[in-house]
């Protein structure tokens, strides 16, 4: 996690190496189709002039004494042990006595003993797309020949453990998954999973414009346009049931599992109640600060916004800093507060919530605003339903207790939102 003396310091690249090329064909995916936006003669791995110029630009520009580079996809282990080799080579040569956080996304489905090594040597962070039991990782993680890949993934997890590589699991929350919260959350408790981060899976179907385009997704809202298409994919979860899954595990470890299973989605939560800036973009006032390197070298605005008209320019030729503080970048940042509606400003959840990710906001209020996020009801179940437990946590925490023994009033009302926020 990032640390708060960090926040508003400096700025967070997300590196895609081999860009959008993956060894699964995940149903829900938006980001395989990027292909389209490159060359058809296009081997999508970044070569070694892009990968230390940006190893070198991104410690140097950046004023702070930890730098965390996260690798992800499309699938990064595609691009083999060596090339991760040179990564930690590069950090070496250039870090400057600065530490250097490696994190690794990945499907687990390329993970062996010599790659759980390497990351334990190397001290690597993994994150491992894990959706659950069979019948929903299943459902829409499958391989390039409609094949199941669970049983690739637990392999994955048992060599992890095995190695003591530090690793949590991403969640992707469906239509379906979302209507079964207790049977997930059993499954990774079940597991030994300690540390799980809850993604709602929220995808238009394209419109006609990005139909042209090759794409199977609609690509977000531009700020200031009304959004004609608001129809979502038949696996994109439901607002209001995205808060009850939320809720459904929340009532389940806030009363059994506080201080030994964390839930990223809560942690981020309890930094709102404790006045804190949040370490998520998703629940930032602004944004901006968190771009995207692609394997070409080219410096997009946001993992979610990796189109054409999002580019900022390319690492060979711009230094990041330039780029990130551009005009173009900080109008894109201050937009997520300019552009929400005056309902969500006045919302008594605003203050963690946010509005949450620009890209979910394309429905209209109550008044006919626009830049509603999809997600608006679902959050302000499951904010209003936490709070009396946030609010507990904050006080112990405040008096130097540990906010486990929130455990101990679990099972009663505490109080009422409205007259204790």
């Amino acid at each position: 996690m990032i640390k708060q003396e960090q926040i508003g310091k400096g700025f967070h690249v997300l590196a895609k190496p081999i860009g959008p090329v993956c060894n699964l064909d995940c149903r829900y995916c938006f980001y395989t189709e990027k292909e389209v936006f490159f060359d058809d003669n296009e081997d999508f791995r970044m070569n070694d002039k892009v990968l230390e110029t940006f190893i070198r630009k991104y410690i140097t520009s950046q004023d702070i004494p930890e730098i965390q580079f996260v690798w992800q996809g499309g699938e990064p282990t595609l691009m083999g042990l060596n090339f991760f080799r040179k990564v930690v080579a590069f950090q070496r040569r250039h870090g400057g006595g600065k530490k250097i956080i490696n994190s690794l996304q990945t499907n687990g489905t390329l993970l062996d003993d010599e790659w759980c090594k390497f990351l334990k040597e190397n001290m690597f962070l993994v994150g491992l797309s894990l959706d659950g039991p069979d019948i929903f990782h299943n459902l829409y993680r499958i391989d390039k020949m409609g094949n199941p890949t669970l049983e690739k993934v637990m392999d994955s997890v048992s060599l992890l453990k095995k190695y003591e590589v530090p690793f949590n699991v991403l969640v992707c929350v469906t239509k379906e998954s979302s209507r079964h919260p207790l049977k997930i959350y059993k499954f990774l408790k079940q597991n030994e999973l300690e540390y799980i981060q809850f993604t709602p899976i929220v995808e238009r179907i394209p419109d006609e414009k990005d139909r042209a385009r090759g794409l199977s997704h609609s690509s977000p809202r531009t700020y200031g346009d009304s959004v004609q298409n608001t129809n979502v994919t038949n696996y994109s979860v439901e607002a209001t049931e995205y808060g009850d899954f939320l809720i459904g595990i929340f009532d389940e470890w806030v009363k059994n599992d506080v201080g030994s299973i964390y839930i990223m989605n809560f942690e981020w939560a309890l930094e709102s109640w404790l006045g804190l800036p949040s370490t998520m973009c998703l629940f930032s006032e602004e944004c901006g600060k968190a771009v995207t390197i692609e394997h070409s070298g080219d410096v997009y605005t946001c993992d979610h916004y990796v189109y054409p008209e999002y580019k900022l320019g390319n690492i060979l030729d711009k230094n990041l800093k330039e780029m990130i503080y551009s005009d173009k970048q900080k109008d894109f940042g201050k937009n997520k507060i300019d552009a929400l509606p005056k309902s969500c400003k006045a919302c008594e959840v605003y203050f963690a919530c946010k509005g949450e990710c620009p890209k979910n906001r394309f429905i209209k209020t109550y008044n006919g605003e626009d830049g509603l996020n999809y997600l608006c009801e679902g959050y302000k179940k499951y904010f209003r339903h936490i709070h009396p437990y946030m609010k507990v946590m904050v006080e112990l925490i405040k008096n130097n207790l540990s906010p486990s023994m929130v455990m101990d009033a679990a099972e009663r009302p505490i109080v009422i939102f409205k007259d204790d926020k």
